[in-house]
């Protein structure tokens, strides 16, 4: 049977601020990527998102990001690359901790916003991203957005890594996220969304913003768990692939 992994963004609450639909999204992902304090989140957070996903069976990987927790790590830093290679270990390894604490194996790092874009087209941070990866935990796999120098970083690092794509994301016609601020960047309608993530999973393309097709490897899908009607839209790409006989499961499970 054919299988795909959900991955979801999460622990985006910091201190008394909440974000994000964690407890009614956490039931139906497979994978979730824990916010490290540099973008949002709290130790407090931190280790109440890995109890949950300890709770709901999710598998737990890293969210590191440039040191921005008032732009939500969406804006650029001037960061070289080995001052990204020391900020990913730090993030990594604090929430290390808190998988260590609650018995849980961590699965993955995926690095957040604008380091991730950054990742997507500059092989110098990619190979810092990679290399922290490494350095903490060779075992660990990073999420590298598909046909980018991700994974390019990765295979050269020779650490294991899986391609994602995007649910609720435009694509251009080169196969990158259409920035956020131009308009139709991020697709609303959940029929749309699901019908999207079927052709992901089971042709390997998506359509772009022009019109285009674009191959695409999608090892994982991405859906946001902090937007307007993310559970349904969860919900939805759920019961459209199982219905299709796609079975969801972390992609380290063994």
């Amino acid at each position: 049977m054919a299988s795909i992994d959900l991955n979801c963004d999460m622990g985006e609450s910091f201190g008394t601020y909440t974000l994000g639909y964690d407890e009614q999204a956490m039931p139906y992902v497979t994978s979730i990527n824990v916010a490290c304090g540099f973008h949002a989140s709290d130790p407090v957070n931190m280790l109440k998102t890995v109890r949950l996903a300890k709770k709901y069976g999710a598998a737990v990987g890293a969210h590191p990001s440039y040191p921005d927790l008032v732009g939500f790590g969406r804006r650029v830093v001037a960061a070289s690359p080995e001052e990204v290679k020391a900020d990913v270990m730090y993030q990594i390894g604090s929430l290390q901790a808190f998988c260590k604490a609650e018995g849980v194996k961590m699965q993955h790092v995926k690095v957040h916003g604008a380091l991730y874009n950054v990742a997507a087209k500059d092989i110098a941070i990619a190979g810092a991203i990679a290399e922290a990866v490494k350095a903490v935990d060779p075992d660990l796999y990073m999420l590298c957005l598909g046909n980018s120098l991700m994974v390019t970083a990765a295979k050269n690092a020779g650490i294991k890594y899986v391609e994602e794509a995007f649910a609720d994301r435009a694509y251009t016609s080169e196969g990158t996220l259409v920035p956020r601020k131009q308009e139709g960047s991020v697709i609303h309608d959940v029929n749309e969304v699901a019908e999207r993530v079927l052709t992901m999973a089971k042709e390997q393309k998506v359509t772009a913003i022009d019109g285009a097709t674009v191959p695409i490897t999608a090892q994982t899908i991405c859906v946001h768990g902090d937007t307007p009607g993310a559970v349904d839209m969860i919900k939805a790409i759920r019961a459209k692939l199982e219905a299709e006989g796609i079975e969801f499961r972390a992609f380290g499970a063994k």
